[in-house]
């Protein structure tokens, strides 16, 4: 199921994912930021699970930002998760 998530404190402005279970596909950053990291990430953590990207991107900063884009990231596959467990994805 596919579910948008608006970030904080980053140029990118949505990321969209797609989730089945735990597991994160089709990942897009919406809205500005560093084309090649935005690009790469997405490529990487193809196929995690929520979990497997909590544990590498959580808490990446970005400059003096409390958060980054690959943080940002670690939230929204969570959110998406929890969501699609009480049945309120789009």
């Amino acid at each position: 199921m596919e579910y948008i998530y608006t970030t904080e404190n980053t140029c990118a402005r949505n990321i969209k994912v797609e989730i089945n279970g735990n597991v994160v596909t089709n990942i897009e950053f919406l809205g500005g930021g560093c084309n090649g990291n935005l690009k790469a990430i997405p490529k990487l953590v193809d196929g995690w699970t929520v979990e497997m990207i909590e544990e590498k991107l959580q808490g990446i900063t970005c400059g003096r930002r409390p958060t980054s884009c690959a943080d940002q990231l670690s939230r929204a596959v969570r959110e998406a998760y929890e969501a699609s467990q009480n049945g309120n994805l789009a």
